[in-house]
């Protein structure tokens, strides 16, 4: 069984027993997080799609711990201007282990 849940902007699909980084979510480690915006819910053959959401569906997660992504290394420059910027990013992060999806 697998389900697609938005979270940070963005949509994953997760399945029970799973490990995924999502955007940082402010919870301590060890705590339960339940997602209830399922935007579907499928088991092989067939799926169920929300209009935008699942009625009643949720995905019940485990935060495992925070941290940061590897460094994103950014660089302009306009030639013959002698303009050079150089500088860098690291987004933060969440990593959770999927547990149950109820439909």
């Amino acid at each position: 069984m697998y389900a697609v849940i938005k979270t940070g902007g963005k949509q994953y699909r997760v399945a029970a027993g799973e490990k995924i980084k999502v955007e940082q979510i402010a919870a301590d480690v060890g705590q339960e997080i339940v997602f209830d915006q399922v935007l579907a819910v499928g088991n092989g053959t067939e799926l169920k799609v929300g209009t935008p959401l699942v009625s009643g569906a949720t995905v019940t997660v485990t935060v495992i711990s925070h941290g940061k992504h590897d460094k994103v290394r950014i660089f302009k420059m306009r030639r013959r201007k002698h303009y050079q910027k150089r500088q860098g990013h690291r987004q933060q992060f969440t990593e959770l282990q999927i547990g149950a999806i109820a439909a």
